[in-house]
């Protein structure tokens, strides 16, 4: 059974990343994963917290106002449930979120969402970096193929990797989703 003082952070699970403005993507399945998570949370009377992406840049898909801020089905927030929106990588700067969770008494979190080497390892890092005792769900986080400094495609389970290997021991726990779920 997982403590109360743990959180499941649900990060910028929105529907704009089905653009094909991204490129190809890595783990297919991640958002039946967080929907199961969200629900497992909820079920067992744990903090579901969302924290959706806000971009500045009008043309994006993530811009407030465009179809494709909207939450993905199953893992929109449910009445009550706290939202902290972002206007950079990390979940942490300009929202409340740090104040949030300590004044729920919560120093655990467990963290899921797009994009894993971006906003999932920002936030993982700084929430390290504040005290909080991380997982970090490597099959229900997703990563988006980028290009390198030499102009060269990265495929997006090499960037999903990477991203969790430098964060695994050092910032946070990496596991799969089924180990927190057969906690709960």
């Amino acid at each position: 059974m997982l403590p109360k003082n743990i959180a499941l952070l649900l990060i910028a699970v929105q529907q704009a990343w089905d653009d094909p403005y991204w490129g190809q993507r890595n783990n297919p399945d991640a958002e039946e994963r967080m929907a199961a998570l969200a629900q497992a949370f909820r079920a067992g009377g744990l903090r579901v917290i969302h924290v959706p992406s806000d971009s500045r840049d009008p043309n994006s898909p993530l811009h407030p106002g465009e179809p494709g801020h909207a939450f993905k089905p199953g893992t929109a927030p449910l009445p009550g449930e706290a939202v902290f929106h972002k206007t950079g990588h990390c979940a942490f700067v300009g929202t409340g979120l740090e104040a949030h969770l300590r004044a729920h008494g919560v120093d655990r979190l467990v963290i899921a969402g797009f994009t894993t080497s971006h906003c999932v390892s920002s936030t993982a890092r700084t929430a390290c970096d504040l005290g909080f005792k991380t997982v970090v769900l490597r099959d229900a986080c997703v990563a988006f193929e980028l290009e390198d400094v030499d102009g060269r495609q990265v495929p997006a389970q090499a960037m999903h990797d990477h991203g969790l290997t430098e964060l695994q021991g050092e910032f946070a726990m990496v596991l799969p989703t089924q180990a927190i779920l057969q906690l709960l």
